[in-house]
């Protein structure tokens, strides 16, 4: 780590707002990635379906895709962590409730993909406050290293929360799982409630939603950058997040796993998140660099999924998946910073709700796909079109990148 990392890291911790805000963020992203395990697993063990895992992944990020634009209004008009304080109070009693009908033995398909939705509902609310309350606890000439921060923490619960999701079915039970989701969730809203010292935020005058909502997509449409780095989310949400999305499917087809088996390559993917959110917040460069640092990562992952057909064991899996993850996280993260740091205050709910929208909303349109056809012709030789897609639109994108100058 250089000595500017080592000093933005000692300033940011420094201030009690944002400890208070980094130990919250451990709590929820620890519960997060435990119940989208959970999700996932159950999915799988109900119905050994490709397509009902693709489908209940769908149902939990659908609406991100559909509502977020909405939420990213309101996040630009109310205090961002109030709006944190009531999200995090749901998904904590959406896991009570979730425990309490495992822990009865009503666990069913209908009634998965009902609390898929309604996670998936919450989060869609969650996200564009999360990203809006971060700029206001930390100085501008350390967000790059906040945000970074932030990635490491979701990664590494990334490893953390599957093992221990895992550990738990194998120990306890399905509803034991989800109650310590739940816990974990509760924790969060009793340390965002020790939040209190906020920078003020911009805002604009009052207008109607729509019209706000307007004024955020012609932000978003005058910028050639953050267009760019809008599609480069975009191909990063229907190809690589969407291989994460459908490990439990993966693994199943691939390997005949079970859940540890879903846990090593999960932690696999973690372990390659990690390192590439390290990779990224190493970068002291401009917004230009960052860019150039994604479309790297974007080529990269297409060519290591290439071999996808021939993978036969859990090390060789484990592997694919990793590197697939570390370029993912180079792509997500560095988009994000680049977006971050090009946006302004006055819109940084409503554009960053938009990269939320394809974040999140991208990898449920290529779950529900992926899963479709690979029931019917196989889940290696579709990874291996996808990948094909992929590099190819990345070459597109970069000819254009390189015509207009960015």
């Amino acid at each position: 780590m250089t000595d500017l990392t080592t000093q933005a890291n000692t300033a940011l911790f420094a201030s009690a707002g944002f400890r208070r805000y980094f130990l919250a963020s451990c709590f929820s992203t620890f519960a997060i990635w435990i119940s989208r395990f959970l999700l996932g697993w159950t999915a799988w063990a109900l119905t050994e379906s490709a397509f009902w895992v693709g489908a209940v992944s769908a149902l939990f990020l659908a609406p991100t895709f559909l509502f977020s634009l909405v939420f990213g209004v309101v996040a630009d008009r109310v205090n961002p962590l109030r709006g944190m304080h009531l999200t995090t109070a749901a998904q904590a009693l959406i896991g009570v409730a979730a425990a309490v009908t495992a822990g009865l033995d009503l666990f069913t398909l209908p009634w998965l993909c009902t609390l898929a939705a309604a996670i998936g509902v919450v989060t869609a609310a969650h996200h564009p406050m999360r990203l809006s309350l971060l700029p206001l606890l930390v100085e501008r000439r350390h967000f790059a290293a906040a945000i970074g921060l932030s990635a490491m923490v979701f990664n590494t619960s990334r490893i953390l929360g599957p093992a221990l999701a895992a550990f738990l079915l194998w120990w306890a039970s399905t509803a034991v799982a989800f109650g310590v989701a739940a816990a974990l969730y509760a924790a969060t809203v009793l340390c965002l409630m020790r939040v209190h010292s906020l920078k003020p935020s911009p805002k604009e005058e009052r207008r109607s939603l729509w019209v706000e909502l307007r004024a955020g997509l012609a932000f978003v449409r005058a910028s050639q950058m953050i267009r760019l780095l809008m599609l480069l989310t975009m191909i990063n949400g229907l190809y690589g997040r969407t291989i994460i999305e459908m490990l439990p499917a993966l693994t199943g087809q691939l390997l005949r796993g079970d859940a540890g088996t879903l846990a090593v390559v999960t932690g696999a993917a973690g372990l390659g998140s990690i390192v590439g959110g390290l990779l990224v917040s190493r970068q002291r460069g401009t917004e230009a660099h960052l860019l150039g640092l994604v479309f790297s990562a974007l080529l990269a992952s297409a060519v290591v999924t290439l071999p996808i057909m021939w993978v036969s064991t859990l090390i060789a899996l484990g592997l694919l998946i990793f590197l697939l993850s570390l370029c993912m996280t180079v792509i997500g993260t560095g988009c994000q910073t680049a977006i971050q740091l090009s946006v302004a205050d006055a819109f940084r709910g409503r554009v960053m709700s938009i990269w939320t929208v394809i974040t999140m909303g991208m990898p449920a349109i290529g779950a529900i796909l992926l899963g479709a056809l690979a029931d019917n012709f196989g889940m290696a030789l579709m990874l291996l079109i996808f990948a094909l897609m992929a590099g190819i639109v990345t070459l597109i994108l970069h000819s254009w990148r390189r015509s207009v100058g960015l």
